[in-house]
């Protein structure tokens, strides 16, 4: 008899929406946290959207910070922001920094001549170091990035919306896409609480997270139509009960096996890509959550047709939520 895998019995009968209003009072008061750490703390730009140069060093010496800033003041101009990467991969004799230069007023970018004397500044504190990257971008380009990057994500949940509404109905894509704007919102503002670097890989990370999102909400709501017609004098919260837990196998093998992978990034990936693996964990957990406690608690709400074998009067969808039709 072959060996099969359960992390989920094939039945279950767990009541999602026993506390439904704490689990979407906790959820509001999570995204009015995360727009408060945004506007309060901000986002650790990284050079995509900040402009300036950022200059990777490497040596087998320790990282002195203070060092470092005394060696560079003299040969540039403008803020200079000097920080130590630590990574569980990295040997007792690989000492990572990034240094951040500052685009001076007129100018795209730092000089060559600058960097060069930086670089030159520096090897008198460590001779062993050297600079494997060196990334540029001018304060005209990050401006368009930043515009470009919130046009990606409002682009991307509309879409999502149209296409909700147009399999479904409008009360599912109001579900659906209040789920989006929550898992966006919250990734964002642990963002700004833990000052992880903000870059374009965390836009492309974003982008990721409402895909991967959806299709967990998308299953759900399938599910969820699909006993709608089934049961039809079932109340409408036993049937999203119902439809969450025939689905709960496939989300958390499916979730389950995701995240085995990214905590394998998250640990050995090291620190190039450690922020868009972690935006990335950390869109997957708050996604799966709320794709039931989100999306499905603005449904229920809201209410939906029972009997889709009929065409619909045009009429409020709450009018159908306790149909016996």
């Amino acid at each position: 008899m072959a060996f099969r895998l359960k992390l989920v019995p094939d039945v279950t009968h767990f009541d999602f929406f026993k506390y439904q209003r704490a689990t979407f009072g906790a959820s509001v008061l999570a995204v009015i946290a995360a727009l408060v750490l945004w506007l309060v703390m901000g986002l650790n730009f990284g050079i995509d959207f900040q402009g300036g140069t950022t200059i990777r060093s490497e040596g087998n010496q320790a990282v002195d910070i203070g060092a470092y800033r005394a060696a560079i003041q003299p040969v540039t101009q403008g803020d200079v922001l000097i920080t130590e990467v630590f990574d569980p991969s990295f040997g007792a004799d690989r000492n990572v920094a990034m240094i951040r230069l500052q685009a001076q007023d007129g100018e795209e970018s730092v000089t060559p001549e600058t960097i060069a004397a930086v670089e030159a500044a520096l090897q008198t504190v460590d001779p062993s170091i050297t600079f494997p990257s060196v990334e540029s971008v001018g304060p005209k380009v990050s401006g368009e990035l930043i515009w470009t990057a919130i046009m990606a994500v409002a682009a991307a949940t509309a879409a999502i919306l149209i296409y909700i509404w147009l399999r479904f109905e409008w009360q599912f894509a109001v579900g659906a896409v209040a789920a989006l704007v929550h898992d966006v919102v919250i990734t964002i503002g642990i963002f700004a609480l833990l000052q992880i670097r903000f870059d374009l890989s965390i836009i492309a990370a974003l982008l990721t997270i409402l895909g991967y999102s959806i299709n967990d909400t998308v299953v759900v709501f399938d599910r969820l139509r699909e006993n709608l017609v089934k049961f039809k004098t079932m109340p409408l919260r036993d049937v999203m009960n119902l439809s969450v837990n025939e689905t709960l196998s496939r989300t958390v093998m499916t979730s389950g096996t995701t995240l085995v992978a990214l905590i394998a990034l998250l640990v050995l990936g090291g620190d190039v890509i450690r922020g868009f693996v972690f935006a990335i964990t950390f869109g997957i957990v708050i996604g799966t959550y709320s794709s039931v406690f989100v999306a499905k608690n603005i449904v229920l709400w809201l209410g939906v047709k029972r009997d889709w074998s009929k065409p619909s009067d045009g009429a409020g969808g709450t009018q159908f939520a306790t149909s016996d039709k």
